[in-house]
């Protein structure tokens, strides 16, 4: 797999469209990470670390009347074009309502997080 990250949220995505509870993934640290700045937005429910014959994100998907909170969810930085950003030349996503999720020297932080801490870095991902 030349992507995780990518993997990782094609998993999410068709899950949600399937209307799924949980949804498993191979862990890594960078993952775990993603998903839990999704799970304090409020996007995800949760996620917990799983022992199988190989560690695995177990994540819980957030509904609203039925309908999945996350209506897009898309990767960004690419392996081919990386796209990083400096603090002052980030933009609200959707007008403030979705999020962009950046790894920064600080760690993953959110748009806001990033202006807030005057921290550029790669953009991982949107969610709206």
């Amino acid at each position: 797999m030349t992507d995780p990250i990518a993997d990782l949220l094609t998993r999410i995505r068709n899950a949600l469209m399937r209307g799924k509870k949980n949804v498993n993934a191979p862990y890594s640290k960078l993952k775990h990470e993603l998903v839990k700045a999704l799970v304090k937005e409020g996007f995800l429910d949760g996620v917990k670390k799983v022992k199988k014959d190989f560690d695995e994100l177990e994540i819980t998907l957030k509904y609203h009347e039925e309908k999945p909170v996350i209506k897009e969810i898309s990767r960004e930085s690419k392996p081919g074009l990386r796209k990083y950003v400096n603090y002052k030349d980030i933009k609200p996503y959707k007008g403030g309502l979705g999020i962009k999720l950046l790894t920064t020297s600080k760690g993953i932080l959110t748009d806001s997080q990033a202006i807030k801490n005057q921290v550029g870095g790669e953009i991982i991902c949107r969610v709206f």
